[in-house]
């Protein structure tokens, strides 16, 4: 163990953060219709390619394309054995735009396929993009396909499409029907450019299928409500499943049940048990958001437990670079998961000197909590299958300054699982409800270096020797009225000395029995310029991208353990994996 006394926090507080953002959340619109907010483009029209450009960048085990740009994950699902992924991707470009329908498939959602895109911009209805859309499996056991089109005014439809052989196992050629479009933006108080991404349908007691549209109704938020008895000739209903004068448009709507405490999955296509609760989830202000309540099926409207007015206190899906997530019910082990899409953070110009844009997150499984009021998430267990060379310790005491290196791993490819365990909790320090209406803001100025009472202790990430670049994410307990309130973080500021890099500091609180549970889990899966972490058994998930200068440079990657708090934090168990490269992007012949 490192014990530098003040050389840990005093080195860091010499590095000044590269680059500092307002802007909220991590993540970017899912359509052409909405801005990449975040995106830096500082250097859009350099004709020099800079140090970042490098392959050594592309993940080993998170999926992406070989090439050009893609962004939303649309329809996953599970049939006839295979995983189907489709993804919104352009085939001629990295930068968004002439959007089709990628497609892959697996066997174990960690190793993909890749098959030629389901979908093409072939008719006038989608000219100009076959946009996000979702798979339902049909009661004859067909699947099928709604997305959005995009005609060429840029209006916004909703679209059929089936297999054009069923006994293919691979679904490598789909139809448009001569129906198409089978859902309009007609009717009054519809803005035609804000009507797209529909769910997956499900059925209600009378027997017809019922899906959401993501839609601006009266210049306000809706997941509009459209009813069918055949899946192709659709009727609106009079009212919402759900809507908010809170913001003016809501991007992919997701709509599932769950049983409190329990981690399987439902299928919502069938009938679902008495005690579920639905979720509605919703991507706006480049977050993915979600409330928990109950579809009320008498009146065909979903009614959330809370009704929070102020969308900044929404619990997100996850709190870094995460966007556009869509869940399914996998049949094959009877769970939900849930994909989202993370895309670069550099500048254009290095996307098209890379030659890609944008990975999907690693599926996760999510689930209700037992309370009912809190989504879980983890990593599928099919990614341990690429662990190798595990390391472990046991009873690292962690005081003021300390430095724990993880040896033994491979830093850049790792799955890093630890648990924190307080020696007192005495000293944590009082909460703030305020911080909850800006977390960023808050994980800034209680960042690694600076000490409280219990916390900040955590991991630093593709750090190099001289800790010039690193990245941390890291727990700050505090003490609410009830239970404690837990910061997790995961700090991008010095991730990279390149300028121009979107670096911010990620954050989210959960609430956290402390005195019960006693010991905090943080799991962190590392993939070269991902760092993707679960704390508090899956309560904060933050997605993020780093590019340090060190992986290009062949310098060694470090990971710590650290403890910057003035009370002393065990760590009763520590594990660490090196992980190998997927196979991605295998071409079917």
């Amino acid at each position: 163990m490192l014990n530098p006394g003040h050389g840990w926090p005093f080195l860091l507080l010499l590095l000044l953060p590269p680059f500092e953002s307002s802007l909220r959340c991590g993540g970017a619109g899912a359509e052409e219709a909405t801005a990449h907010s975040h995106r830096v483009l500082l250097y859009p029209h350099s004709e020099k390619v800079s140090s970042i450009v490098s392959r050594k960048y592309r993940t080993g085990y998170h999926f992406q394309p070989p090439k050009n740009w893609i962004n939303d994950p649309n329809g996953p699902m599970y049939y006839n054995g295979l995983y189907h992924l489709f993804y919104q991707y352009n085939p001629d470009s990295v930068i968004p735009g002439n959007k089709t329908w990628g497609h892959s498939v697996s066997a174990d959602l960690i190793n993909w396929l890749r098959l030629e895109p389901a979908l093409d911009r072939t008719e006038p209805y989608d000219a100009k993009g076959c946009w996000s859309g979702s798979v339902t499996i049909l009661a004859d056991g067909r699947p099928a396909i709604l997305y959005t089109g995009a005609d060429g005014v840029k209006n916004q439809a909703q679209c059929i499409a089936f297999p054009s052989n069923n006994s293919d196992p691979f679904l490598r050629e789909w139809t448009k029907p001569d129906s198409n479009p089978v859902i309009r933006p007609n009717g009054p108080g519809l803005n035609p450019s804000q009507f797209r991404d529909p769910t997956t349908g499900w059925t209600g007691p009378d027997g017809q299928w019922r899906i959401a549209v993501g839609a601006e109704l009266d210049g306000y938020s809706a997941a509009l409500l459209y009813k069918s008895e055949d899946f192709v000739h659709w009727t609106r209903v009079d009212h919402p499943l759900y809507s908010s004068n809170s913001s003016a448009m809501w991007e992919c709507p997701d709509f599932f049940a769950a049983l409190p405490g329990n981690s399987s999955g439902l299928d919502i296509s069938s009938a679902v048990p008495n005690g579920a609760k639905h979720v509605l989830k919703v991507s706006l202000d480049s977050c993915d958001k979600y409330m928990i309540g109950v579809y009320d099926l008498e009146r065909d409207r979903f009614v959330p437990d809370t009704v929070v007015d102020d969308r900044r206190l929404w619990p997100r899906i996850d709190y870094g670079n995460y966007y556009a997530s869509k869940s399914f019910f996998d049949a094959k082990k009877g769970r939900r998961i849930i994909w989202g899409w993370a895309n670069e953070s550099d500048s254009s110009s290095d996307d098209v000197a890379k030659g890609w844009a944008g990975i999907q997150a690693i599926p996760r499984r999510i689930w209700l909590d037992s309370d009912g009021k809190q989504l879980l998430q983890w990593p599928v267990e099919e990614v341990e299958s690429l662990r190798r060379n595990g390391i472990s310790h046991k009873g690292i005491e962690l005081k003021k300054g300390d430095l724990f290196e993880i040896k033994g791993t491979d830093t850049l490819q790792a799955d890093v699982d630890i648990e924190f365990e307080p020696r007192t909790m005495d000293k944590a320090d009082p909460f703030d409800p305020s911080w909850l209406l800006d977390t960023e803001k808050h994980c800034r100025e209680a960042d690694a270096t600076a000490p409280g009472g219990l916390g900040p202790f955590g991991l630093v990430l593709m750090a190099s020797d001289n800790l010039e670049e690193h990245t941390t994410v890291h727990f700050r307990v505090y003490k609410s009225q009830h239970k404690h309130m837990i910061l997790m973080c995961s700090d991008l500021r010095r991730s990279s000395l390149r300028p121009g890099l979107y670096t911010p500091a990620y954050g989210g609180f959960f609430e956290f029995d402390l005195e019960k549970e006693r010991r905090i889990s943080l799991r962190t899966l590392i993939d070269r310029s991902v760092v993707e972490s679960f704390g508090g058994g899956g309560r904060v998930c933050v997605m993020a991208r780093v590019y340090p200068m060190a992986l290009v440079k062949d310098s060694d990657a470090r990971i710590y353990v650290f403890n910057n708090g003035t009370s002393t934090v065990m760590v009763p168990q520590l594990k660490a994996w090196s992980m190998r490269r997927a196979q991605m992007n295998v071409k079917k012949g």
